[in-house]
């Protein structure tokens, strides 16, 4: 809320310099923030008593916000999650390809999901497919897995993420 979209009340008006200046109503903390040629802007929430206000340079203010969320999204990560399918009967050379293009994402930062579905009546050998997905696990490098592989329905899924940097040197 600033300037004239105070709400009636007593506000707590604290200057430009971050001195307390004292006790007002709205009108005396509007005027005040005029003669300084300031904004006055609350920053307390609205229930508070008496509602804390500052006086600064509004359109200043929202920049600097503005470009304090513009450096935190640029030092911010984005994880995506990639997924790699496997089957039951997949051939060596299937598979290398596959773990080359798995090894990548984890290397960009990104978590892999490992899926491996069964077609049909290959649902009854659960346990090759299990063996395929903990094959593939235990050939990639720096990871750390973040969910187990398991059976959902007709297939298996397990989630690796990279491995921390500190966890790596080790």
């Amino acid at each position: 809320m600033v300037n004239e979209t105070l709400p009636n009340g007593q506000f707590l008006v604290i200057d430009e310099n971050g001195q307390r200046l004292g006790t007002f109503d709205r009108n005396q903390a509007l005027e005040i923030a005029r003669e300084r040629e300031f904004d006055i802007l609350v920053v307390s929430p609205e229930n508070a008593k008496p509602m804390v206000a500052k006086l600064l340079d509004y359109s200043k203010h929202r920049y600097d916000q503005q470009k304090r969320l513009k450096e935190l999204k640029k030092n911010q990560q984005v994880v995506k999650l990639k997924e790699v399918k496997l089957s039951p009967t997949i051939d060596k050379h299937d598979f290398d390809t596959k773990l080359r293009n798995a090894q990548k994402f984890i290397d960009n930062g990104d978590k892999v999901k490992v899926s491996l579905r069964f077609r049909g009546r290959m649902i009854t050998h659960k346990d090759i497919g299990f063996e395929q997905v903990n094959k593939f696990i235990d050939a990639l490098e720096n990871i750390t897995i973040e969910s187990k592989p398991k059976l959902e329905g007709m297939q298996i899924i397990g989630i690796l993420a990279p491995s921390k940097k500190d966890e790596r040197g080790k």
